[in-house]
């Protein structure tokens, strides 16, 4: 259940990451998804590292969100032509 939970938080954080930092996207619905539970893990993992979050604790939304962000925008930088 957890994992689910992980993917759905993810998917709308990835929403509102490209509300955030819009811009032309091919992926569409799978890289949305993929980019918020991405930078969901990537943000739950740099909390951890810097001491923010303990053991089992997740980013949270807004960490979420600016992990996707931080995610999309490197995304499109290595995506544009």
């Amino acid at each position: 259940m957890h994992l689910i939970w992980t993917i759905l938080i993810g998917f709308v954080a990835g929403l509102v990451a490209r509300l955030i930092a819009p811009g032309r996207e091919p992926g569409g619905f799978v890289v949305t998804t993929l980019l918020g539970v991405g930078g969901s893990l990537a943000a739950t993992y740099l909390g951890h590292r810097l001491g923010l979050y303990q053991a089992g604790e997740s980013a949270g939304f807004i960490g979420a969100v600016v992990g996707a962000v931080v995610l999309l925008l490197a995304y499109h930088l290595v995506t544009r032509r």
